[in-house]
């Protein structure tokens, strides 16, 4: 059966070291590749208060086995005690580049 691919979101804060969060998550082929956009500013409800703060969302592709080992991790890394983790299936795409996250993120694959 094919890897089924997804995409998840989460959120770091704007002083946090989004590039060394990504380059670990790549490392240990949790993810297949992860963008790292520029700041922005979020507004939500926290502990009855309206709060506002400056974020970066992650994107992170990789494959739904992956999901709950990068749920583990993500929370060992993450700052936030309630980090964002929103995974979104990948319904279709390029053969060749969803083949690449599946070798991408392939546990037996040499670091």
């Amino acid at each position: 059966m094919p890897d089924e691919y997804v995409i998840v979101l989460t959120t770091l804060p704007a002083d946090a070291d989004a590039v060394e969060f990504a380059r670990t998550l790549v490392t240990e082929r949790l993810a297949a590749c992860i963008h790292v956009p520029a700041e922005m500013t979020s507004v939500y409800w926290w502990e009855g208060e309206l709060s506002q703060d400056v974020e970066r969302q992650v994107v992170i592709k990789t494959t739904r086995v992956r999901v709950g080992p990068l749920w583990e991790r993500l929370r060992d890394l993450h700052q936030y005690d309630v980090p964002e983790f929103v995974v979104v299936p990948i319904i279709d795409g390029s053969d060749v580049y969803l083949r690449w996250i599946s070798e991408s993120t392939a546990e037996d694959r040499p670091t």
